[in-house]
């Protein structure tokens, strides 16, 4: 995979990402952007909670179980020296629907251990969590 970012003005950098996608990223104004697109983290968490997302419903589906919906929380927790980098990520997963907890859970597992190329690709503590139909999960991931 390759990609070619261009910078625009201050700090501000554009993409279109391999799969045709326009892409932003900017500074916050006290650092000198002027705000016009995603942070690069903010992108990151993103990225790991999408790349999981995406993993589970798939899961989910080969189990032939549909959420109603699902969507995730994320937070971050970041280094106080540079580079600043993610120590701690934990994704919370809410899903709703008829969905059986061991499979959930299994499916979340499965992301989490071995299939999510994006949160394998860091060095942070990622931690999960989940509820179903609004009934917080026994276990922590």
């Amino acid at each position: 995979m390759k990609t070619s970012i261009q910078w625009t003005d201050h700090m501000a950098f554009a993409s279109v990402t391999p799969s045709g996608h326009e892409m932003k990223m900017d500074a916050a104004e006290e650092v000198g952007g002027v705000n016009s697109g995603a942070r690069p983290t903010e992108l990151l968490l993103n990225a790991v909670a999408g790349c999981t997302g995406i993993d589970i419903i798939s899961i989910l589906k080969k189990m032939r179980l549909e959420p109603a919906s699902f969507h995730m929380e994320v937070e971050g927790e970041r280094a106080d020296d540079h580079p600043k980098k993610f120590t701690n990520i934990h994704i919370h997963y809410v899903l709703e629907g008829d969905l059986p907890e061991d499979k959930v859970v299994r499916a979340i597992q499965l992301s989490k251990d071995k299939y999510c190329s994006v949160s394998h690709s860091l060095s942070a503590n990622i931690t999960a969590s989940y509820s179903i139909n609004g009934e917080k999960g026994e276990k922590d991931l």
